[in-house]
């Protein structure tokens, strides 16, 4: 989706989504067919839907089907094996929309390796902006596509979690199965 696509609301889009319970809770993954736009998790699906929505309002959602977006349920079973089973981490397209200095984080979070961290101010200095470590953490605030562009993996300067858009016993959860995969 084109950063101008996105601006619209998502205007003359086709976004199919499914939901299913993960090793983290529910988690609603969306796509277009560039690949996932959104990935969140939640405790309704009815709520991460209307978040779904609110982030695209103009797009057209619907629900996937063996005939619409049959890959995504297989996505989500992949990211959930990589969660608890020590599978590999699932290499799935992205449909990356944001800012340019977003994508430009997002794009080097998505080089990092699993089971690695760094903090706010290395990831500022990474992306070539080393006082905009605020910025940064704008940037991982804003992520809708969890797990997969891997923002868990910054902590703060101090070595604290910080924060973390779905909570942090999530990438607490995260950061220890990526540890012990990290050392299988």
């Amino acid at each position: 989706m084109t950063h101008s696509k996105y601006q619209s609301g998502g205007e003359g889009e086709e976004i199919c989504y499914a939901t299913r319970r993960s090793s983290l809770g529910l988690l609603l993954m969306a796509a277009t067919d560039h690949g996932v736009c959104f990935a969140q998790f939640g405790n309704r699906s009815g709520d991460l839907i209307d978040i779904l929505k609110s982030e695209f309002p103009k797009a057209q959602c619907s629900v996937s089907s063996k005939k619409k977006c049959p890959e995504l349920i297989q996505w989500i079973k992949a990211l959930d094996a990589y969660l608890k089973e020590n599978a590999p981490h699932p290499d799935l397209p992205l449909d990356l929309r944001g800012t340019s200095f977003q994508l430009m984080v997002w794009r080097f979070l998505l080089g990092t390796r699993s089971g690695d961290v760094l903090s706010y101010t290395e990831l500022a200095e990474g992306v070539g902006k080393p006082k905009a470590a605020r910025a940064v953490a704008s940037a991982c605030g804003a992520n809708r596509i969890g797990i997969l562009v891997p923002c868990h993996r910054v902590l703060r300067g101090d070595g604290n979690l910080g924060g973390y858009r779905w909570g942090l016993q999530r990438k607490k959860a995260l950061l220890e199965a990526e540890q012990r995969n990290k050392i299988a």
